[in-house]
Parts: structure tokens; C-alpha cells; sequence
């Protein structure tokens, strides 16, 4: 079987190529992608595979995107750290999934699943929509607001006033437009998750802004973005060339 492994973490796409040598049933990785940008691109073209591996968040947006642009009949494989919601949906629905970390059992079975239920290597067709609905990932209610411990006293702070968290060693702070830092006891991929995407982006791994923070946005060598916000932070901010066009978009909307 011939796979193509899309996955934005280079130590997960590793880990998955090395316990794909140890299984029963021969894999072949036949190509790496690591963004819905590339991902659109590679697909769009002829290529001899069998099905995917695909993470559901890459670098530059959720996979789903790829489904609204490129119309696909493998089966898929996800790679997935979503909670059991949505891994039932999975099981249902006759997707299979792999929750990281990978364990090799769960590979196996996994593998032996997609040669029963598709023997000719074929599978339905879906739109980013459907696959939302399949992994009961419908529209949420973001946060409006976070509890705050001060001492033995707490308060809460609307994510309006918030300009921006970000971690430090293994500490997630918020920092309000006012400049005041306070500890959360969140991290950023669950962040990511709670806050509404329409004001709040993940510059960097270390770094979630609100739209109405950021102050300035300047092109910077090698075709990244240099972004100011206040309050100042103490690093540099930069978004990676591979995350321009989903910033860029996200501040179009």
C-alpha cells in the first residue's frame, strides 16, 4: 500500500514513517506534505496512492480546507488529539483515526481495518463540511471570558480586554490591552480551541495575538511578516513563511 503522510510536525511524520517499518502489511511513504497549501497543490495533480494519513490542524489551517479544493476518493487515515467526541465519530462513521501519541497496535489496527473495509483502496468523496459534521466538530461557542485566581480572590477579564497569551517555559500568560500578565491554567493548543478565531491567531508556537492588538505588519526577509502589537512583548514576532497567506487571510476577513 502507498500512503502520503500530511503532517506539519516533523518529529510526528518520523515517529509515524518509523513504526510504519514494523508493521505486518508493507506501507510505502510515497510523499511528506505539511501544509493544506502544499497539500492542494501535490493533490491536484495525478498521483499514484492509496490513501492518507492526514492531521487534522496543520501550519496553516485545518485539513479539512483540502476537501473544499481538491476533490479526493482515498481513504483517509487521521491523525487526531481531539477528545473522544469526536473520536466516536470516527468509530460511527467508519474513518479511521490515530490519537497521538501513536501506539503501534493502534497502527495495526488501523491498517487492517482500511484493507477490510476498502480492498479496492477506494473511499467516498467528502467536503470540508461534512467531514465538520462527521467529526462533531459543528460550530461552538467560543469563550467570552476567563476566571482569573489573584491570591485567595478571583476575577474574570472578557476576551475583549485581552491583547494576547503566550507561554513561557511550561507557564501560559495573558496579557491584557492594559498591559497587565496574569497566569492561565490553559495550554495554547487548547487555547486555540476556546478562543474565537475570528479575533485571536497563533503567530507562533509560543504565541496567540488578538486582531485588535496587533499595531503594525511589516514584510520581513524570507518572505515572513514582522508583526508589532501592544502591549510590546519582549520577543520579536514573526509569522513563518508557511503561515502568511492564512495571517494575511485572517486579516482580511
Amino acid at each position: 500500500m502507498r500512503a502520503i503522510i500530511i503532517e506539519d510536525e516533523p518529529h510526528a511524520r518520523a515517529e509515524l514513517k518509523r513504526l510504519l517499518q514494523q508493521m505486518p502489511l508493507e506501507v510505502s511513504v510515497v510523499a511528506e506534505i505539511e501544509s493544506v497549501s502544499e497539500a492542494v497543490q501535490l493533490l491536484s495533480a495525478p498521483l499514484d496512492y492509496d490513501f492518507l494519513f492526514l492531521d487534522i490542524q496543520l501550519s496553516d489551517g485545518l485539513s479539512f480546507d483540502i476537501f473544499n479544493k481538491v476533490s479526493l476518493d482515498k481513504p483517509v487515515i487521521f491523525t487526531t488529539a481531539y477528545n473522544e467526541y469526536a473520536i466516536k465519530a470516527f468509530e460511527l462513521n467508519s474513518i479511521d483515526y490515530l490519537l497521538k501519541p501513536i501506539e503501534p497496535e493502534h497502527l495495526e489496527k488501523a491498517l487492517l481495518k482500511l484493507k477490510r473495509l476498502h480492498p479496492n483502496k477506494q473511499a467516498p468523496s467528502y467536503t470540508g463540511e461534512q467531514l465538520r459534521a462527521l467529526l462533531g466538530l459543528s460550530p461552538k461557542e467560543s469563550k467570552s471570558r476567563f476566571l482569573i485566581k489573584i491570591g485567595d480572590q478571583f476575577k474574570h477579564i472578557p476576551t475583549e480586554e485581552i491583547a494576547y497569551f503566550y507561554a513561557e517555559r511550561n507557564t501560559i500568560y495573558l496579557v491584557t490591552k492594559t498591559n497587565l500578565k496574569y497566569i492561565v491554567d490553559y495550554r495554547l493548543d487548547e487555547l486555540e480551541e476556546k478562543l474565537d478565531p475570528k479575533y485571536f491567531f497563533r503567530i507562533t508556537r509560543s504565541f496567540i495575538v488578538h486582531l485588535q492588538a496587533i499595531t503594525k505588519v511589516h514584510k520581513y526577509f524570507n518572505s515572513r511578516l514582522l508583526i508589532e502589537v501592544q502591549p510590546a512583548p519582549e520577543e520579536q514576532l514573526l509569522v513563518s513563511r508557511i503561515k502568511v497567506d492564512a495571517f494575511l487571510s485572517w486579516m482580511d476577513q
